[in-house]
């Protein structure tokens, strides 16, 4: 039983020694391209905290039954690939238009992590975990 212990233990660190080993391309960044890398996240992120700012949109957001406060911690916690995805999607909402659109997409957002087991916005939610 030891000795069978041993072989896979072993094994495990053969693989995991030859997995580290691959090659690993990286380049050097000036300070400017991470500027440019970063800024672009940041100000998606502080428009949309501003769109949730706004006491039209928490109207909203309280008559579909969701806290503005819990979607403000919600889009503050969002990657930058979600918060890029939410930015475009507000966006593409024409100019004087409703942000009802934007708001349903906030509110399916949240439903479906609830339904993941990734939040508890709602209590009529059950996780599938």
């Amino acid at each position: 039983m030891k000795s069978r212990l041993l072989k896979t233990t072993a094994a495990l660190l053969v693989v995991s020694m030859g997995l580290t080993s691959l090659p690993v391309h990286a380049g050097a960044l000036s300070t400017q391209e991470a500027v440019e890398l970063a800024a672009p996240q940041g100000a998606e992120r502080a428009a949309l905290e501003a769109l949730l700012a706004r006491a039209d949109v928490q109207a909203e957001l309280a008559r579909y039954g969701v806290d503005p406060t819990v979607a403000a911690e919600r889009v503050a916690a969002l990657s930058d690939a979600e918060v890029a995805a939410l930015h475009q999607k507000v966006g593409d909402t024409p100019a004087g238009g409703s942000v009802v659109g934007a708001i349903v997409f906030v509110f399916v957002l949240l439903l479906v992590t609830d339904i993941l087991g990734l939040t508890k916005v709602f209590p009529f939610t059950r996780s599938i975990r």
